[in-house]
């Protein structure tokens, strides 16, 4: 089955803001995109009430999709649009239309005053539970954002891309994590700036006085599995330029700093269930709720 790029809509600024990212990757990628708009109906006493009446539901199940498709033809030419109205809990439909996905792009509400963005309880929940990538982006974002200044040190979307931020546990890296973002960074002709944060083992870092000699066989150690990790990708995408950073740090925090000039930021989250559900580890719950730039979460084995 084709698979398309698909964005949920529910008229907000933060899904209207991933509705046109997810119509510029369309594009990037030569598929179609696919707009979803899911109505979850209310109780019955509330449903009867005058606000809530027929006409109101009429309005979000028929006017916001239809006026956001015909908004986004005309903005987005030369890309295929279908949209789609489903009924039932937002979360539980979006991990389903996710299965015919090439990637699911959903919005992240911004907070004004605060150092950081909000994901809701639907966002946070799909991102643990679809088996397909996840991209997160936050209300406001705009095309030329994603892009360096122009020659006037104005950002443009007429010029290039910045690059795209991948963060890379080595004890746990994964193909499906690795190659998706050397093609976003291929697609968008941009380098590949590759994150791995690292800490001594316990049995090194407690009880031990200051040895630098042994920190710096440590860090030499940990760059090398970097580059072993990275070195068939290098050779599978030969004009992607790789930028390695393997330092000693907090993965979170080097990935923030890192992701201040990032078209795109890419993290990976293990496809697995603990005993109280699935979950989304502290470094991507750290970069969803905390980076400005579009958030890719791709899960893997």
């Amino acid at each position: 089955m084709l698979r398309t790029v698909t964005v949920g809509l529910d008229g907000s600024p933060e899904s209207r803001a991933a509705a046109e990212w997810a119509a510029r990757e369309a594009k990037l990628r030569g598929l179609p995109l696919k707009v979803v708009h899911v109505w979850e109906p209310a109780p019955e006493p509330v449903a009867q009430a005058p606000l809530v009446g027929g006409e109101t539901q009429q309005h979000w199940t028929e006017r916001i999709p239809r006026e956001a498709a015909d908004g986004l033809r005309l903005r987005h030419p030369g890309v295929e649009f279908t949209s789609e109205q489903r009924s039932g809990h937002p979360g539980d439909v979006l991990c389903e239309v996710a299965k015919t996905a090439e990637l699911l792009v959903l919005g992240s509400r911004g907070l004004s005053g605060v150092g950081g963005f909000m994901v809701g309880s639907i966002g946070l929940s799909v991102v643990a539970h679809t088996a397909r990538p996840v991209v997160l982006v936050r209300a406001g974002e705009q095309a030329a954002e994603e892009h360096q200044l122009d020659p006037a040190g104005v950002p443009s979307a007429a010029a290039p891309f910045r690059r795209v931020v991948l963060g890379l546990d080595t004890t746990r890296s994964d193909d499906t994590l690795i190659e998706f973002a050397f093609d976003a960074a291929r697609r968008r002709a941009t380098s590949l700036h590759v994150v791995h944060g690292w800490f001594p083992p316990p049995y090194y870092a407690y009880g031990m006085a200051a040895n630098p000699p042994l920190h710096e066989a440590l860090a030499l150690a940990e760059s090398q599995a970097l580059a072993e990790a990275l070195r068939p990708w290098r050779q599978k995408f030969p004009d992607v330029e790789v930028v390695e950073d393997s330092r000693y740090g907090s993965a979170a925090v080097l990935l923030l700093e890192a992701a201040q000039d990032a078209s795109l930021v890419v993290v990976g989250r293990r496809a697995r269930r603990g005993p109280l559900g699935a979950h989304v580890g502290h470094v991507v719950h750290a970069v969803l709720h905390h980076c400005a730039a579009p958030v890719a979460v791709v899960p893997h084995g």
